[in-house]
């Protein structure tokens, strides 16, 4: 598969995939089913565990450049998870402004070029 590709396609699947999980804890009126502060929590570990999983599978294939690449998934993936959040917060889907968005959930996007970036600094270590 095309590297701009994967990488895309993998920053996708990390909106994707916690996107999904949340869906149990969420009500049609976008009411949670459980104490909200443990939801974000849920979350942050199904993002974290998917980001982590997704960098291990990315940099199996990445012979040199390791923090390059890892802060290019990272500033990547980090675009398009705020970017994707923005479109659904722009339609109403979250029903939040986008100030609200950003200190309820978008700041929590900056772990992922911060463990990508680790990852690749830890593999160029390794090197």
């Amino acid at each position: 598969m095309n590297k701009y590709l994967k990488i895309v396609l993998f920053g996708f699947l990390l909106w994707l995939i916690p996107f999904i999980a949340a869906f149990p804890f969420v009500d049609q009126s976008g009411n949670f089913l459980i104490p909200e502060t443990f939801f974000k929590s849920i979350m942050i570990v199904v993002g974290g565990l998917v980001g982590v999983t997704l960098a291990v599978v990315y940099f199996k294939e990445i012979g040199t450049d390791h923090v390059k690449e890892g802060i290019t998934i990272g500033v990547v993936w980090l675009v398009i998870n705020l970017g994707l959040d923005l479109v659904f917060v722009s339609m109403g889907f979250f029903p939040m402004t986008v100030t609200q968005y950003f200190t309820d959930i978008g700041l929590r996007y900056l772990s992922i070029p911060i463990y990508t970036t680790g990852m690749g600094y830890a593999l160029m270590r390794k090197m």
